[in-house]
């Protein structure tokens, strides 16, 4: 394996993480860090196979490249677990700027969600 490849993998793997990492804090985001890892390992057809067989990845890589929607169960699911999470985080903040930070967060991932809902690319 090259050197560029075994980099990209590298970062491929990193970014799966991250977006890893997405699926439980509210906050941090998934898509494009599995778009990203989806990206580097495309300079490797096994690595890119092999992420491609994991269902809940192929999931959001496939729809996110053919401008699918979103299923409405996914999206209420990810649009309740946001709110909810960014409410308990601000019951427990007494600083103003970070509760109005989190409802800006809040409100900047619902938009992005909504889009993907509707099969755009956001």
């Amino acid at each position: 394996m090259k050197l560029n490849h075994l980099l990209l993998a590298a970062a491929g793997f990193f970014f799966l993480i991250l977006g890893a990492i997405g699926v439980a804090l509210p906050v941090w985001p998934t898509t494009p860090f599995i778009l990203l890892a989806a990206g580097c390992f495309a300079s490797t057809p096994k690595l890119y196979a092999r992420i491609m067989n994991i269902p809940f990845f192929n999931q959001y890589i496939r729809n996110y490249r053919e401008g699918r929607p979103l299923p409405k169960r996914t999206v209420l699911q990810s649009l309740v677990f946001l709110w909810a999470m960014l409410l308990i985080s601000a019951r427990h903040v007494s600083t103003l700027w970070i509760i109005i930070l989190l409802a800006v967060v809040g409100v900047g991932v619902t938009i992005h969600i909504l889009c993907i809902a509707k099969g755009r690319k956001a």
